[in-house]
C-alpha cells in the first residue's frame, strides 16, 4: 500500500510544477469555470497516457538487463533535477489573465491534448520518468502490478488536475503570485528528491548489485 501511495505522490509532483499546461488550466478556470479548466487537464493526462503507453510496451521486454536499468535509473535522475529545478527557478512567474471569453468544452479538451502531444520534451519526459519506474517494478512484480503502478501514477496527475481546476474556478482571490510560487517551490523540491532517488537505484544497479 505505501507503494502505491508513493506512486500516486510521484503523479502529483509530477503534475504540479506551473508549466504550460496548468498556467493554461489557470487561464481556463478564471475565464471559463471548472469544466473548462479540468478539460485542458484531462487532454494533457490523455497525451500522457498514449505516451506511458507506449515506453511500456516498446521498453517492458529489455528492463531486465542491467544495462537499460542504469540506463532508464540514470535518465529518470536527470529529468526529473532538471524539472525540479526549473520548477524552482520559475516559481511565480505565471500568472493568469481575468479576462473572460467563450469557448467550447471540446476546444479546451483539444487544446490540452495538443498542447501536451506536440511538446517534443513530453515523450523524453515519459521514457525516463516512467522508464525508471519501469526498471524499478519489472525486477520484483508482474505486468498485472506494474499496470496498477502505472495507474497510480495517472491517478495522481488527475487528482492534481481535479485540484487546480477546482483552484482557479473557485478561489480566484487566493489564487496569488505568492500562492502559485510557494506550489512551485514545492513541487520543485518533490521532484529533485525523486530524482536524487532515481539516482541513487541507478548507482545501485552499476555497482551495489555486482
Amino acid at each position: 500500500m505505501s507503494a502505491l501511495i508513493s506512486y500516486i505522490f510521484l503523479g502529483l509532483s509530477l503534475a504540479a510544477p506551473i508549466g504550460p499546461i496548468n498556467a493554461a488550466q489557470i487561464d481556463k478556470g478564471i475565464k471559463n469555470g471548472f469544466l473548462h479548466s479540468w478539460l485542458v487537464g484531462v487532454g494533457a493526462m490523455v497525451a500522457d497516457t498514449l505516451y506511458m503507453m507506449l515506453v511500456y510496451f516498446v521498453e517492458v521486454r529489455f528492463l531486465h538487463s542491467t544495462f537499460m536499468q542504469v540506463l532508464m535509473w540514470s535518465f529518470g535522475c536527470f529529468i526529473l533535477l532538471y524539472t525540479g529545478i526549473e520548477s524552482l527557478a520559475g516559481a511565480g512567474k505565471i500568472m493568469a489573465s481575468h479576462k473572460s471569453k467563450e469557448e467550447s468544452p471540446w476546444k479546451s479538451f483539444l487544446s490540452g491534448f495538443i498542447m501536451s502531444l506536440s511538446n517534443p520534451l513530453t515523450i523524453l519526459f515519459w521514457i525516463g520518468i516512467y522508464g525508471s519506474v519501469l526498471a524499478e517494478t519489472a525486477q520484483s512484480y508482474d505486468s498485472s502490478e506494474l499496470m496498477m503502478y502505472s495507474a497510480a501514477i495517472i491517478l495522481g496527475i488527475s487528482i492534481w488536475d481535479i485540484a487546480m481546476a477546482a483552484l482557479a474556478s473557485s478561489f480566484k482571490r487566493f489564487l496569488t503570485k505568492h500562492v502559485l510560487s510557494w506550489i512551485s517551490i514545492v513541487s520543485g523540491l518533490s521532484l529533485i528528491g525523486f530524482g536524487f532517488y532515481f539516482g541513487w537505484e541507478a548507482f545501485k544497479a552499476l555497482f551495489v548489485s555486482r
